[in-house]
């Protein structure tokens, strides 16, 4: 049985922060939640640019393979990160949590990243799933601090993994999940969970209430208790996929901040740092907007807004889903248009297609732009690797038989002693000799030394030596044609085998095992 996702999801800037670092999506197969970190200049881009890379993910035929395919795209998020500070140095240091899971058949796939968390609730059980990789959670799993320590530790915001331009291949931890209808999932930044306790969570995502409800609940929970930090919830209920008709599909798009809300670009422009919102916001862009105010804003945001996140939404409207914080910030007003203006470049080719029903994934891009140029070079290569091995047949088969042509034994052929041109050997049906000549000389009446040497063929040096051999043959003489082994080595009574002396050239100049030294052992430098 298929399923899939119910879903809603919330962000708000928090009463002390001046701009929303996190960034958030949520459709029916995919939830992805990242919460950035850089100061001033990069917490949101970063948040917002790895949730808009992952948001072509949103659909289903993983056949499987979800789990991977999300730790790749994670990973190539990650590399468009350092592509960013490359382009934008004053955007070095930045970096992102990433938490997100995919729906595909009747399992879940997460790859977590950082310290933000994914929560999950099935028949009454309620765990967090994720590990916090953080300073003290390592030492809390290494049993060097109490976890009620961790809430007071001064290291307790340090970071031990996440995206961004310092690690090129971080290390993800991944999971795969059996779901089944009626669970439900809460993905949050750390701004929820540092003054919300765990049970307070369970509570409220244990409501018989709508999705939207409890993540404003979630949020107002948080903002009550002081909201020292941004705050975003994506909060997901899993159901049949075929009842996805029948249960409407959920206010979304995406919801950007409020203006009083800066974003890092405006803030680098302005030339001032990040500074506390002295007062709470008066109200939440979602609460009961009107349909006029909501024209009216997008009117005006759509002949003002850079190109590139009108594009951008243009993919992302493909399909239902809701999208907050900095994410929402680059796509809906344009107001982060370093993100929008990268995402928009890497995603160019794939708003020409016009897909239907979902962003196509930019390895089909890659796939159809190279397809035809890697036929073409993997046919050269082929018919190179085809032609060389071919050549070294030819050669090697007329190496072969040229050796094969000059060798000579003596044998038996229909009772006689015959000469062979060849070796008295065989590749399946293939005989390598053939017979040279015929002699009058019948085997029978050979002595048996001679008649049994025959029967196991007498090697010769060439024509010549084989025509000697059979003489002697005929002669009696059963030594005439051994002379030409006398250079062969011979047993000896000592039972060794002599060779003629190799000189002294390889004594002089061979060099005892004693003069060779070990490698020196590395230095503490170089390791």
């Amino acid at each position: 049985m298929p399923l899939a996702f119910r879903f809603a999801a919330r962000s708000d800037v928090g009463k002390v922060r001046s701009k929303n670092d996190d960034s958030a999506y949520a459709g029916h197969h995919l939830a992805v939640v990242a919460d950035g970190m850089g100061g001033h200049v990069g917490g949101d881009v970063a948040s917002a640019s790895a949730v808009i890379d992952l948001t072509h993910l949103d659909r289903t035929g993983y056949d499987g393979d979800a789990r991977t395919v999300l730790a790749d795209e994670i990973q190539n998020a990650n590399q468009n990160l350092a592509e960013l500070v490359q382009q934008h140095p004053r955007l070095g240091g930045m970096g992102t949590t990433v938490t997100s899971i995919i729906i595909d058949g009747e399992n879940i796939s997460l790859c977590h990243i950082g310290d933000s968390r994914a929560y999950r609730l099935r028949s009454g059980e309620f765990r967090q799933v994720t590990t916090d990789h953080t300073f003290v959670q390592r030492l809390i799993d290494e049993g060097r601090l109490r976890p009620e320590e961790a809430e007071t530790h001064p290291h307790r915001n340090v970071l031990m993994r996440v995206l961004g331009d310092v690690d090129a291949s971080p290390e993800l931890e991944s999971e795969l999940l059996e779901a089944e209808p009626g669970e439900r999932w809460l993905l949050c930044s750390d701004g929820l969970n540092a003054v919300v306790r765990p049970e307070t969570i369970q509570r409220v995502l244990s409501m018989d209430s709508e999705l939207d409800q409890i993540a404003e609940s979630l949020v107002d929970l948080t903002l009550e208790r002081g909201a020292p930090d941004n705050v975003t919830v994506v909060v997901l209920e899993v159901v049949d996929s075929e009842d996805l008709p029948s249960l409407g599909n959920p206010a979304g798009g995406a919801v950007p901040d409020p203006k009083e809300a800066l974003t890092s670009d405006e803030l680098s422009e302005s030339g001032h740092p990040e500074t506390p919102r002295q007062d709470p916001l008066p109200g939440m862009p979602w609460a009961e907007p009107t349909p006029e105010a909501d024209t009216e804003d997008t009117d005006d945001a759509a002949s003002n807004e850079p190109s590139s996140a009108a594009a951008l939404r243009q993919g992302l409207d493909a399909h239902p889903h809701v999208l907050v914080g900095a994410a929402a910030n680059a796509t809906q007003t344009g107001r982060i248009p370093t993100v929008s203006d990268s995402a928009m470049a890497r995603r160019a080719t794939l708003l020409r297609t016009k897909a239907a029903e979902q962003l196509a994934d930019m390895a089909e891009v890659d796939e159809a732009l190279g397809s035809s140029r890697r036929r073409r070079t993997g046919w050269i290569i082929a018919a190179v690797v085809s032609v060389l091995a071919v050549t070294a047949l030819v050669v090697g088969g007329m190496a072969a038989s040229n050796w094969i042509q000059g060798r000579y034994y003596v044998g038996e052929s229909e009772g006689r002693v015959a000469i062979y041109n060849g070796v008295s050997q065989s590749l399946g049906p293939i005989q390598l000799s053939r017979i040279e000549d015929t002699s009058d000389v019948e085997v029978s009446e050979l002595s048996s030394y001679s008649r049994n040497r025959v029967e196991n063929t007498i090697t010769a040096d060439d024509l010549e030596h084989a025509r000697s051999i059979v003489d002697g043959l005929r002669s009696g003489d059963e030594d005439s044609d051994q002379a030409s082994e006398s250079a062969t080595p011979s047993p000896q009574d000592s039972g060794t085998v002599s060779f003629p002396d190799r000189g002294q050239d390889d004594e002089t100049n061979a060099s005892p095992d004693s003069s060779r030294t070990p490698a020196a052992p590395p230095q503490d430098g170089d390791r």
